[in-house]
């Protein structure tokens, strides 16, 4: 006997995101190998978002964008300022914040990295018809921003 429409979603809802979970695992385990020495996917991560940007972040605002603890992110910050990556400055208005800015290190850092990690980005893809990925990526973009809304 064939299933219900609910069987059959709750079905394909299993699949998909058994996918995306094994092929997260997968690419992040691909790029933690290739990262240049002493730096993590997370450090990439922070690094790559300031590197876009053109203001200071505080340690609250990164946290949310990358859905994260203030503590993880705050964690991640400071293993950055120690190896010199970001900036890390009081906010003179009110001294229980914090602002944080990418540094001409951090900058190179997140190139050396973008440069070690694309070719297995691209390798990745290359057996994948160009016209395939531009298809998925509207799917995988509206599933996200799905997602980030807390309803």
């Amino acid at each position: 006997m064939p299933g219900t429409a609910n069987d059959r979603e709750d079905d394909l809802a299993a699949a998909l995101f058994s996918e995306l979970f094994m092929a997260d695992q997968l690419a992040r385990n691909r790029l933690s190998k290739v990262l240049p020495r002493g730096m993590e996917l997370s450090h990439f991560g922070v690094l790559n978002h300031l590197s876009r940007l053109t203001e200071e972040r505080t340690p609250a605002q990164l946290a949310k964008s990358f859905h994260v603890t203030r503590g993880a992110m705050t964690n991640t910050l400071t293993k950055l300022e120690w190896a010199g990556h970001v900036h890390i400055r009081p906010d003179w208005d009110d001294a229980r914040r914090k602002f944080v800015s990418i540094s001409p290190s951090g900058r190179a850092a997140r190139n050396a990295a973008l440069q070690a990690i694309t070719p297995v980005l691209v390798n990745a893809l290359r057996s994948l018809a160009p016209e395939r990925v531009r298809m998925a990526l509207p799917v995988l973009r509206e599933l996200r921003t799905r997602l980030e809304d807390p309803d």
